[in-house]
């Protein structure tokens, strides 16, 4: 047999299958020899391509960060292109939320994610952020994304609403709200997501309106 028209390895392909195992799994699967046994080679041919397990997270990194579409931060209407950008965001993390933890006190040091603050960064202070105001929306915007992907609301109460209310009255008549609420408690944890978003935006053009003049935190 000739050789093949591909590597049987390469970065991409290694960073993809351990998404996969992460994304089946969750984090405590990922270990370099599980990784290599999915990819069906030995361990040690795994690191002619990668340093470490950390560098197949850098690599995991990647991949995610080039599934969030910058785009919409490119509109003329600074509201709407956050609000868009941050719904894809969030969708990004929803499809992989085992992926979150790992990454989360990492170093940004991929590409594609150091262009997605770069880009969000520019669009805030289109929008009328001060430099310093920006690098705060921008956090308050990463952990509303990645707190709402990683966490469900709604699927922390598996007792009936009323069965809460002789020891817990307000949660309970919560419940019972949002239940009788759009879609009810099935939605809840998008609707959260959206009011959220929308208190940072609103905060955001309080910041910016003319009138007041965009600040430095302090």
């Amino acid at each position: 047999m000739g050789r093949p028209n591909q590597p049987l390895l390469s970065r991409g392909n290694i960073a993809r299958a351990a998404l996969e195992l992460l994304d089946e799994e969750g984090p405590q699967a990922l270990k370099m020899r599980t990784l290599a046994d999915r990819l069906g080679v030995r361990g040690a041919s795994l690191y002619h391509h990668v340093a470490s397990k950390d560098d197949v997270l850098d690599a995991v990194s990647e991949l995610i960060n080039e599934e969030i579409d910058l785009s919409p931060l490119d509109g003329p209407d600074w509201r709407e292109g956050i609000t868009a950008y941050a719904r894809g965001y969030r969708q990004v993390y929803l499809r992989h939320p085992n992926a979150i933890a790992p990454a989360a006190r990492r170093a940004v040091e991929a590409a594609p994610a150091l262009r997605g603050y770069d880009a969000l960064l520019a669009a805030l202070t289109r929008a009328g952020c001060t430099p310093g105001r920006a690098a705060e929306a921008a956090a308050a915007i990463d952990y509303l994304v990645l707190g709402s992907a990683l966490e469900t609301f709604t699927a922390g109460f598996t007792r009936p609403a009323g069965e809460y209310r002789p020891d817990y009255p307000a949660l309970a008549d919560s419940l019972t709200g949002a239940a009788a609420t759009g879609a009810g408690l099935a939605e809840l944890d998008d609707r959260g997501f959206e009011l959220g978003l929308g208190l940072v935006l609103d905060g955001l053009a309080a910041w910016t309106s003319p009138g007041r003049g965009a600040v430095e935190p302090g």
